[in-house]
């Protein structure tokens, strides 16, 4: 990839929509796997009366949008203002008090876990019919689009290719018994079995540019009680919930 691609990658810009500053892609391809649309806000003259508490508008009494879903409230539930980066929005932003619960919840992933999934980890690599496994760093690029894997090869898998994402637990092969889906990104809804703490490694299929059918890449974490093992299963926890966002993303 040409440093020119790449910059084009992570070229942003600041625009300003009704519902505030916005530091977005240059380019709308390039945007975030992660990212959400902003909604669009219910007319005024559709909500006379708040879609929470039921008061209604008046002199005194305003109505405000939700920046995440667009539905109209009273100050009193719609009043706190909280960090959306799913949005790109620069500032904390107005949001009811539902959305403002959720936005909260995702916090976690942006201050922390998209920095471990960016940082990386190394893993034992298996892609596609490969019969020999590969040491390569695996790690999300700085525009979030791409799986990186740099060994003695290099691989670019684009997330929005990803199909379905199994986290392996209690062994290195995908027997049944060893896997627990978290998630299909692009089919049913997830399920979750058993917690990431017993992860050992991470199954996922996805398609390639120009190829029929999926393909598989397994990542196994190495076997050594070392610094290098505890950061996979690091890197682990973070992608699964880099998962769940994912599929909560295209389900919107």
């Amino acid at each position: 990839m040409s440093s020119e691609v790449a910059a084009r990658r992570d070229a942003k810009k600041l625009v300003r929509s009704p519902s505030g500053l916005r530091m977005v892609p240059e380019h709308r391809a390039f945007g975030s796997p992660f990212g959400l649309e902003e909604p669009p806000w219910v007319p005024d003259k559709e909500c006379p009366r708040c879609m929470q508490c039921d008061t209604k508008f008046d002199f005194l009494t305003r109505k405000h949008h939700c920046r995440r879903c667009g539905k109209c409230f009273c100050d009193k539930c719609c009043g706190q203002k909280v960090a959306l980066p799913r949005m790109c929005f620069v500032d904390p932003v107005r949001q009811c008090l539902a959305c403002a619960l959720v936005s909260r919840k995702e916090a976690e992933f942006f201050d922390k876990q998209l920095g471990v999934l960016q940082s990386g980890a190394t893993f034992l690599v298996t892609l596609g019919s490969s019969e020999e496994p590969e040491t390569m760093l695996c790690r999300l690029s700085s525009n979030q689009r791409l799986l990186l894997l740099d060994g003695d090869s290099h691989h670019e898998i684009e997330i929005a290719r990803i199909s379905t994402v199994q986290i392996l637990a209690g062994g290195s092969t995908l027997a049944e018994k060893d896997t627990h889906t978290y998630t299909s990104l692009l089919g049913s809804r997830p399920t979750s079995e058993g917690g990431s703490a017993r992860a050992t490694g991470m199954s996922l299929q996805y398609s390639a540019p120009g190829s029929e059918g999926a393909t598989q890449l397994k990542l196994t974490a190495g076997e050594d009680a070392n610094s290098s093992r505890r950061q996979a299963m690091v890197w682990l926890a973070a992608m699964h919930k880099a998962a769940k966002l994912l599929y909560e993303s295209r389900d919107q």
